[in-house]
């Protein structure tokens, strides 16, 4: 499912991407809150927030998802656990 254009594009309400192949590979310390993702049909990755499924998908290919990881894990994101 995607908007009535057909059009799937960054800050759409995820509920229009369907409930049907979300995944939640990380969870929160209390087990309810978690980051999800979505593989689409066209290779990019959707993740919304599991308390708000039918709010903002962001959107992003697989390119922009391996930047991201690799930089997680080079400690570029360690600042964001500062607290």
């Amino acid at each position: 499912m995607t908007t009535t254009d057909g059009k799937v594009y960054n800050g759409m309400p995820a509920s229009n991407l369907g409930e049907q192949g979300w995944e939640c590979p990380w969870s929160g310390p209390n087990g309810g809150q978690c980051v999800e993702t979505k593989q689409l049909a066209d290779g990019r990755i959707a993740l919304r927030q599991s308390t708000d499924p039918a709010g903002p998908a962001l959107i992003y290919t697989p390119q922009e998802m391996a930047a991201f990881v690799a930089g997680v894990k080079r400690g570029l994101a360690d600042h964001l656990m500062a607290g």
